[in-house]
């Protein structure tokens, strides 16, 4: 072999090595998962919502814990479909679904979700709802009498504690005072404020206001 042959041999050689070794590494890896608060499903979810009567920003889904956003989730229960049910322990609300299953929405609790619990029905729902705050807070919060029923309650919009939606909870016939409704203060969900009963974020009640027909059944626990 003379010298150049020996040279291309080589210089072959070294090439054909050289493709074995790169094709045994992967220089790619993985993508890392995008944080759930970054998920397009889930940006799309709570997305700003211009065509409602009073325009809902996008929730900043980055100040909520991601367990407390909206999901079908496995759900076996003895409740019939179509029931609410809210677990005041873990502050979820779950609607029953076919096949043991159950949309899960995240809520906050005021003092009075803890003071009731049992059977109940829905027994009417609103839309940008006014709010009447009952005798026992403007007791305790004196500068509330504005909004008494005497004086016609507050108007619905942006800053009523009740949100975009409600849902009214009544027993025997009777209003328990009892709501589920919407609230601006999406970061209060997952946690226990002063007032209110079940509140969950603007986008969640609207979602659950369009599913749940009035005479629904409702558990609380």
């Amino acid at each position: 072999m003379n010298n150049l042959t020996r040279r291309s041999f080589l210089a072959g050689s070294a090439s054909l090595t050289g493709l074995a070794v790169s094709g045994c590494v992967s220089s790619q890896t993985a993508p890392e998962p995008l944080p759930l608060s970054q998920d397009p499903s889930y940006l799309s979810m709570y997305r700003a919502m211009p065509e409602e009567r009073f325009p809902l920003p996008q929730i900043n889904l980055k100040k909520v814990p991601d367990r407390f956003y909206r999901q079908q989730v496995s759900y076996p229960t003895g409740e019939r479909v179509g029931t609410l049910i809210v677990d005041t322990s873990n502050f979820y609300l779950y609607l029953v679904q076919e096949n043991g299953m159950a949309m899960r929405y995240g809520v906050g609790l005021g003092r009075a979700g803890f003071e009731w619990s049992g059977r109940a029905k829905i027994a009417r729902k609103a839309e940008w709802p006014k709010w009447t705050p009952p005798d026992e807070m403007i007791e305790r919060e004196p500068e509330l009498e504005q909004w008494s029923w005497r004086n016609g309650g507050m108007p619905p919009g942006p800053e009523n504690p009740l949100g975009a939606r409600a849902l009214y909870i009544f027993q025997d016939n009777k209003d328990t005072l009892y709501r589920l409704h919407g609230t601006a203060e999406f970061w209060t969900i997952g946690s226990a404020v002063s007032s209110g009963c079940v509140r969950l974020m603007n986008q969640d009640i609207i979602d659950l206001h369009s599913r749940v027909p009035v005479g629904s059944p409702i558990v609380v626990i």
